[in-house]
């Protein structure tokens, strides 16, 4: 019966080593192959796991591509094994042909050497063709299909059936290893071969350019385009634009002609655009157009060269970003304000109050700026008496740096006296709470409870100056900014405010109030912003506390 069911078995072999070819054939790249070669000792030679070692410039083997166990491929693909290493234990294997195999009674010297492996423990065989854990069969792959030029090996382990390869798997692995390192050998030259074409097309695509394809290219682009001149007077002067430019700018080609994009574009961005280099320089900027509106567009240099003179021309490819730049400023707006009122939210009051604050206090600060002076008039022998502040090199009076070195720009905020009106003045930090807004949002509804904090809002803004700072803290919680009061400023400042909020506010017919509640602090270098918010908000509470409830009655 054996015997009978041998033809077959070996035609259902050659089947599946026919396939596991065919796919070798069939991978477009040399790492494609390298997978390949892995995958059809598994699927057509009856292994349950195949490894890939390939010979590397260096003379040593890498595992290139291993299939049939995931954490195995995962531990040793990309490792390295000695060229010295694999060499001795292609020596020192029983040879099957070209096939080398070493029993798990020799190989247990191999366990320490540098080559990767991948073994499990299992019982000692039963009979003698039995497959063991440590048993070892490896078929070397050679460049020039059975000289010494070795291109790899491939190593082979657990056979489905648990026994030693026979005469015929022996020979269905030693063709098997033929065919792959034909199929890797060519899967190399194809690489080299692709690579050599695009180089090739390269070079000629560079030659078949003329003055006619970069015409149309030009022209016809959909994008602006411009050539300007390199050096000279007239560097940077437009001698040519295309119908593209021309309808972005709203300008024709002949009065382009007479400008420069030095002469277009919008004056805040001049320095970005002188910064841009000419060779691959990218610039984000605003034109004018004719209209007298300006457009946001990219512009992107790249030198037109001539062999003879170098450099000659300037090509600049102009795109229209001027959506994109207004959905980020969206963006950036949606980011730093509430969405409901449209105010600076917690974030961006945050940011903004953290610009004006120092780590250090403003008398700090004035200390090291005084003992730094006085150091420098007693070297000069001046011991008369220090200012307060230095001056700059620019000629104007500021602060010493925080660190008591070189003098920086920054303006130390300081709070002023709030018991006595000594004329000092600094940053006014209104903390406000709505007082009755829960009842309104509990008896009418958050869509009531929203169009009273938009209105309130709207209000707060009218009161105060354009470069004063209204912010929604969360919930019913404002906070304002004010820079420059004195004390009795800001207490008026919250009079104001408060009486500003106090009328009625008519929602879907409905008139509803609310009072509100307002704490003052003042920001100073040396607090912190968390602070600063939360000195006035004590404050707040403080206020909200000693005022009558007729007063915060509200609904």
């Amino acid at each position: 019966m054996e015997a009978e069911s041998e033809p077959y078995v070996r035609l259902a072999t050659m089947r599946q080593l026919h396939q596991a070819v065919a796919d070798l054939n069939r991978a477009r790249s040399l790492a494609d192959t390298l997978q390949a070669v892995a995958d059809g000792i598994v699927t057509g030679l009856g292994y349950e796991l195949g490894c890939v070692n390939l010979v590397r410039p260096d003379g040593d083997l890498v595992v290139a591509a291993f299939a049939g166990n995931s954490a195995a491929e995962a531990l040793i693909t990309g490792r390295v094994g000695s060229r010295e290493s694999w060499e001795r234990r292609l020596s020192m294997g029983e040879p099957w042909d070209e096939l080398r195999f070493i029993p798990h009674t020799d190989g247990w010297v191999l366990l320490d050497d540098d080559v990767p492996q991948w073994h499990t423990d299992g019982p000692e065989p039963r009979f003698e063709d039995e497959w063991h854990p440590l048993d070892r069969l490896y078929a070397p792959m050679y460049a020039s299909g059975g000289g010494m030029d070795l291109l790899g090996v491939l190593s082979v382990d657990r056979p489905r059936n648990g026994r030693r390869p026979g005469a015929w798997g022996r020979e269905a692995l030693q063709m098997y290893a033929s065919q792959a390192a034909i199929a890797i050998s060519n899967a190399r030259l194809r690489a080299n071969m692709q690579r050599a074409l695009v180089r090739l097309e390269r070079e000629q695509q560079a030659l078949r350019a003329s003055e006619e394809s970069f015409r149309q290219a030009f022209e016809y682009a959909p994008s602006g385009m411009a050539i300007a001149e390199m050096g000279g007077d007239q560097h940077g002067r437009l001698l040519r634009t295309n119908d593209a430019l021309c309808r972005l700018m709203g300008r024709p080609a002949s009065v382009l002609r007479r400008y420069s994009f030095a002469d277009l574009v919008h004056p805040e961005d001049i320095g970005t655009l002188l910064r841009t280099s000419a060779e691959g320089g990218r610039a984000e900027l605003r034109l004018g157009r004719r209209d007298g509106t300006y457009l946001w567009v990219s512009l992107r240099n790249s030198v037109v060269a001539d062999t003879a003179d170098g450099p000659r021309f300037l090509l600049t490819h102009v795109e229209d970003i001027e959506e994109r730049k207004r959905n980020e400023l969206n963006l950036a707006h949606r980011a730093s304000h509430d969405a409901l009122t449209g105010l600076p939210n917690s974030a961006e009051l945050r940011s903004r109050l953290s610009a004006r604050l120092c780590e250090r206090p403003h008398s700090v600060a004035a200390s090291a700026a005084s003992t730094a002076i006085e150091a420098l008039d007693a070297a000069y022998g001046d011991t008369g008496p220090s200012p307060a502040h230095g001056y700059r090199a620019d000629g104007l009076e500021g602060d010493a740096a925080p660190d008591g070195g070189p003098y920086d720009h920054h303006v130390h905020t300081v709070a002023p006296h709030e018991e006595r009106d000594d004329g000092s003045k600094g940053l006014a930090v209104l903390f406000c709470d709505l007082d009755g807004f829960k009842s309104i949002n509990d008896r009418f509804g958050h869509h009531t409870g929203d169009a009273v904090l938009i209105e309130v809002a709207r209000r707060l803004t009218t009161c105060v100056r354009d470069g004063d700072t209204v912010a929604r803290l969360g919930g019913d919680e404002f906070v304002v900014l004010a820079d420059g009061l004195a004390a009795a400023d800001a207490a008026d400042l919250a009079v104001r405010l408060r009486n500003a909020i106090i009328p009625p506010i008519r929602v879907d017919g409905r008139a509803v109030r609310v009072g509100a509640s307002f704490g003052i602090g003042w920001a100073e270098c040396g607090m912190t912003v968390e602070e600063v918010l939360s000195s006035a908000d004590q404050r707040m509470y403080v206020e909200k506390r000693s005022r009558s409830k007729v007063h915060r009655r509200a609904g």
